[in-house]
């Protein structure tokens, strides 16, 4: 199941970056959630709402990323979110952080990050409710 990206801009702050004056590593992945967050928002999917009300939520399964060329301070990024895969209980992504301040838009980092709706009482997989389905896409 591929789609059009979704994306969400985010600028590097100071924070954000290491002794060398890069984006820290981890911090990809800091940015890669922000946007599946935002992505989720934007379908009208509430995960603290979700976890009050059914006791569960998404999860963070496994996650990879593959680093092309380094963000810096005051960079502005774009974080890109694609479902790779919608099963009954997992989602799959493919995210990628683009450079887009200065002369032609970078890519920086591609992640692939794989979700899991768990109950939050044993952290079990269960399958992803129909109200959520509906909103993010039928199962591939």
């Amino acid at each position: 199941m591929m789609q059009t990206p979704f994306s969400w801009n985010a600028r590097v702050y100071y924070e954000d970056t290491d002794a060398g004056g890069v984006v820290y590593y981890a911090n990809y992945l800091k940015f890669f959630e922000r946007a599946r967050t935002e992505w989720l928002r934007a379908a009208n999917v509430h995960q603290q709402t979700l976890a009050n009300s059914l006791g569960a939520a998404f999860v963070v399964q496994n996650a990879s990323v593959d680093f092309h060329a380094p963000a810096k301070l005051d960079d502005e990024l774009k974080l890109t979110v694609v479902v790779e895969r919608l099963g009954r209980a997992s989602l799959q992504f493919v995210q990628e952080a683009w450079r887009i301040s200065g002369e032609a838009p970078k890519l920086l980092a591609t992640g692939h990050v794989k979700v899991v709706w768990v109950t939050l009482a044993d952290f079990r997989p269960i399958p992803i409710p129909v109200e959520v389905l509906e909103k993010i896409g039928p199962p591939t």
